[in-house]
């Protein structure tokens, strides 16, 4: 909670396709539909790690952490790259034993959406302004199936929420 304290601005969400009428200002770029952003006016590494300390800080193990901003950077002139796209971009996965149980007993296929993965980035032409989201898991599949993905929602929420400061 303490790196919330030094955000300066309020965050904005982003999920394209889903905020028509709620008043909800957008952030400074359209999100994939089916992607919830939160944007702030911080520290890449400030809010880096308070998404850190609201995963651990749950009981969860992040079980790894993809530097994909670093990848993008290194591979650029391999691959062709014409600009730089990120300043800095990481996506920490996770799993939550209790969620993750009830997601696949109520659907063995539901093992599809383990690990959860929630992603912060800051871009060049945005510098200061972090972003923190995820991707919206489809709640689908059965009443115990929808109720148990709509958990895991509701925790990705959270998280981004209390790394962005919302």
């Amino acid at each position: 909670m303490i790196g919330s304290l030094r955000k300066t601005a309020s965050a904005a969400i982003v999920c394209a396709g889903m905020l028509s009428g709620t008043g909800v200002a957008p952030a400074a770029e359209v999100m994939p539909e089916g992607v919830v952003a939160y944007q702030v006016e911080a520290a890449f590494e400030d809010v880096r790690f308070d998404l850190e300390n609201a995963i651990v800080n749950r009981g969860l193990v992040i079980d790894y952490v993809s530097h994909i901003g670093d990848m993008l950077a290194r591979t650029s002139e391999d691959v062709g790259g014409k600009k730089q796209i990120f300043v800095n971009a990481q996506a920490m996965l996770f799993c939550s034993a209790n969620l993750s149980r009830k997601v696949m007993e109520a659907g063995p296929g539901n093992i599809a959406f383990c690990p959860y993965s929630l992603f912060v980035y800051e871009t060049p032409d945005s510098t200061g302004h972090v972003t923190v989201g995820y991707r919206m898991l489809p709640e689908t599949g059965n009443e115990a199936s929808i109720a148990a993905i709509a958990e895991v929602n509701g925790l990705l929420d959270e998280l981004a929420r209390e790394a962005s400061g919302q």
